[in-house]
């Protein structure tokens, strides 16, 4: 299993065994709101708690260095769901940099062919 489907059963089930196996102690987060920057156990706060949810998670690309995968993220808070493309740079077989640019959807958004 590659880093980035690790990371995302991670994710969406808040196994931090499996965060400390796929997300590097040095990690930074750069969200693309909020202008701010989270750490490893900020993501580890948010991972399996429903804040957020994710379907149509597709890797786009991987290798020893970087992957992009791209989904559609839901928040438990009421914001728009959104179109996310991420950005992950690996280091030691962990994920050490990630950044996010996202599109918000339309109220009426549905996913066809789901």
């Amino acid at each position: 299993m590659s880093i980035l489907e690790r990371y995302h059963r991670a994710f969406e089930t808040g196994d931090e065994h499996l965060i400390d196996e796929v997300i590097h102690d040095d990690c930074k987060f750069y969200p693309h709101v909020g202008g701010v920057v989270m750490t490893k156990n900020d993501m580890k706060g948010i991972a399996g708690s429903g804040m957020v949810s994710t379907e149509g998670v597709r890797i786009l690309f991987e290798n020893d260095e970087v992957g992009v995968d791209h989904c559609v993220a839901h928040f438990a808070n009421g914001s728009t769901s959104e179109a996310v493309l991420t950005f992950f740079k690996f280091a030691e077989g962990k994920i050490i940099r990630v950044e996010t640019g996202a599109t918000p959807l339309s109220v009426d958004y549905q996913l066809i062919g789901q």
